[in-house]
């Protein structure tokens, strides 16, 4: 079993609603076991910011699955849940947002696939949730979950 950690995002419709599907959906995936879930919280969007606030979360998994496959299962899950990513800008407003963030320690750097999410050291809002559910987990290349929160709040 490999623990992998996927972000959890929405910013259209039932936010909330929307996310726990997406949690039950993964629950109902026989090779993907949910462990624990963050708090859920309200952030505003980052990059393309002319859009409504998102609500955002971090969801442990343990998996058998191998990487490349979990993906495919959380972009089927966002699919599901009304989620196209060829509309609209691409940081723009969506249904679902299903990052996987980390996969074990593993690196990966494939097309369409980077482990860690290669923005994930730089994001307070899946930083925060990550810290919330895995106080412990280091980010590959980066260090300490901990250490980059605690980096982003330090001014400068």
């Amino acid at each position: 079993m490999t623990r992998a950690f996927v972000g959890l995002g929405s910013n259209l419709g039932d936010r909330e609603a929307t996310i726990l599907r997406a949690l039950a959906r993964l629950k109902e995936e026989s090779e993907i076991r949910v462990v624990r879930v963050s708090t859920l919280r309200e952030t505003d969007p980052v990059g393309y910011v002319d859009q409504p606030q998102f609500l955002n979360g971090v969801v442990e998994l343990e998996t058998e699955l191998p990487a490349r496959d979990l993906l495919t299962r959380l972009l089927a899950i966002e699919r599901e849940l009304g989620r196209t990513r060829e509309d609209g800008p691409p940081l723009g407003p969506r249904t679902i947002d299903l990052d996987l963030l980390l996969y074990g320690e593993d690196t990966i750097a494939e097309a369409g696939l980077q482990v860690p999410h290669p923005r994930l050291h730089e994001r307070r809002f899946v930083l925060e949730p990550l810290a919330e559910v895995a106080p412990d987990i280091v980010i590959p290349g980066q260090g300490p979950v901990e250490t980059l929160v605690a980096e982003l709040e330090s001014p400068g």
